[in-house]
């Protein structure tokens, strides 16, 4: 075996693995998670639950049941990625899972995980996702970025068919069940507070990308996940955050250059992205994230040269994988206008990848 593939693997044949699961009313979903867990298969694992100020007791009456985990409790509720940071701080293992508490692990999900690594090295990872409800229907294959910023799960709402049982590089894995090491996470930083929600696991392995960090799916280790998750679903103010989020993204993580070349299309973007939000009766919520976004500049400039400064990769060799379309889930965007949105977004990456 070469040097190069030894230096991708871990030096312990049984490493710790830090879970954390960050809950926030998720009842008895939770206990279902931790149970799911403890019938792992590998067993060299820590699990730290971070509660966000819980008013069902899920976080106490999950501790009562299971006394071994870690137990954190926050006075406020600091959202997704602060919140999992809490958890993340305190982690102990070589290895880092970040998982939602209304998900149910196969058993053999974390080897899996970590044969993943073993194979193609560092990076962040994330399962294969399938519906709790119709276990033959797909949730993520992988997460895909648009050139715009828009995130999406590959396969999302398709019949699971195996068409995807290749380990893979993505463009970013779900914070749904996200596995990497703790040296990555000490080279590229935690989530963003900033993002409180959504597209937090987008940016953090966009950020990674900038340090030549890839991201991979593992299409043996299976998680189980609600056909939409516990966390706000599609409320007013998950769409708000999305499209604050998305921007905050285009902002920090693109070059100067490279985002000043694409402001053409990403008005007209703006414009449609606009409609949409008319359609469904959310324009305010639109309104709100643009206004978010001016409110702080400051933020978003400090954060642009941070990463700016860590970055050693072009914005061309990160893109090229970035794909032209989104795949919204029917119950979303209902599919004329998903087909409508998709043929302008087509169109218009087309132009604006040529002026790159």
């Amino acid at each position: 075996m070469n040097e190069n593939k030894m230096e991708k693997k871990t030096n312990n044949i049984n490493p710790l693995i830090s879970i954390i699961i960050l809950n926030y009313n998720a009842g008895n979903l939770l206990i279902d998670c931790v149970d799911s867990i403890q019938k792992s298969i590998y067993t060299n694992f820590e699990i730290i639950l971070v509660d966000n100020v819980s008013k069902d007791n899920s976080h106490k009456k999950c501790k009562e049941k299971f006394s071994s985990i870690n137990l954190i409790e926050n006075k406020e509720n600091l959202g997704y990625c602060e919140g999992n940071n809490v958890g993340l701080r305190e982690a102990k293992g070589e290895f880092i899972v970040v998982l939602n508490p209304d998900t149910i692990v196969d058993n053999n999900w974390l080897d899996e995980l970590l044969k993943a690594y073993q194979e193609k090295g560092e990076g962040l990872y994330q399962p294969k996702f399938l519906a709790i409800s119709d276990k033959s229907m797909l949730l993520s294959t992988g997460q895909m970025i648009q050139l715009f910023g828009f995130g999406y799960s590959r396969s999302k709402g398709d019949e699971d068919k195996k068409l995807f049982e290749k380990l893979e590089q993505i463009d970013y894995a779900s914070g749904t069940c996200l596995f990497t090491s703790k040296k990555i996470l000490d080279k590229i930083g935690l989530f963003d507070p900033f993002l409180f929600a959504f597209h937090d696991d987008l940016e953090l392995c966009w950020r990674a990308a900038l340090n030549k960090i890839k991201s991979f799916y593992a299409p043996k280790s299976i998680v189980y996940h609600p056909i939409e998750g516990t966390s706000f679903k599609w409320s007013p103010l998950k769409f708000k955050l999305m499209e604050r989020n998305r921007k905050y993204c285009l902002l920090t993580l693109y070059d100067r250059n490279t985002f000043y070349k694409m402001l053409p299309a990403l008005i007209a973007v703006d414009i449609a992205v606009s409609f949409f939000y008319l359609s469904k009766g959310l324009i305010k919520m639109k309104i709100l994230a643009d206004i978010e976004i001016i409110k702080n500049l400051k933020i978003i400039n400090r954060k642009y040269y941070e990463n700016q400064k860590n970055k050693n990769i072009s914005d061309k060799e990160i893109i090229y994988s970035f794909k032209n379309e989104v795949n919204a889930p029917a119950w979303v965007v209902n599919n004329k206008m998903n087909s409508l949105f998709n043929n302008f977004l087509k169109t218009i990456t087309k132009i604006t990848r040529k002026m790159l």
